[in-house]
């Protein structure tokens, strides 16, 4: 079986210098590998094409065949990675926390420990007919939630 720690160095040394990043790499028990790599402005289908040889050139099917995928993080994914938070700095994300709280707004700020999001909520204040939309800062531990993921909006 080939090693998932062999195919995410192979993977490592082509990103070398570049501005992609790994997302994920996974290998199931009869070889198929599932490479998963994501860049601020998309990934390119030639990138691709050109990691899938460059992982091809490094592994022998002589000794063992595989199947081998490679592909971008999905949009509308949930993030798997700090980076995939640092790219989507103020763009709109969803959230669902572990205590099943679903929540929509601007990815504010992330760091190693925490993340948050800016959402608008309707608060009635003193002396108001009607509630008002204000928005307010959530702070999110990565424990604290299920998942996170970027909300395309067609605005």
């Amino acid at each position: 079986m080939i090693e998932k720690k062999t195919v995410c160095q192979i993977v490592e040394e082509w990103l070398e210098g570049k501005d992609y990043f790994l997302v994920e790499v996974t290998v199931s028990p009869d070889d198929k590998i599932v490479v998963e790599i994501d860049h601020a402005e998309g990934v390119w289908i030639e990138d691709c094409v050109e990691l899938s040889r460059y992982i091809e050139s490094k592994l022998n099917r002589e000794e063992e065949d595989y199947e081998l995928e490679v592909g971008s993080a999905g949009i509308g994914q949930p993030f798997k990675v700090l980076q995939q938070y640092y790219i989507h700095i103020g763009q709109e994300v969803e959230v669902l926390t572990t205590d099943g709280r679903k929540l929509a707004g601007i990815l504010k700020d992330a760091d190693e420990e925490k993340f948050t999001v800016t959402v608008q909520k309707k608060v009635k204040l003193e002396g108001a007919k009607r509630p008002k939309l204000v928005e307010e800062d959530e702070p999110f531990t990565y424990e604290q939630i299920k998942y996170t993921k970027y909300l395309i909006s067609f605005k």
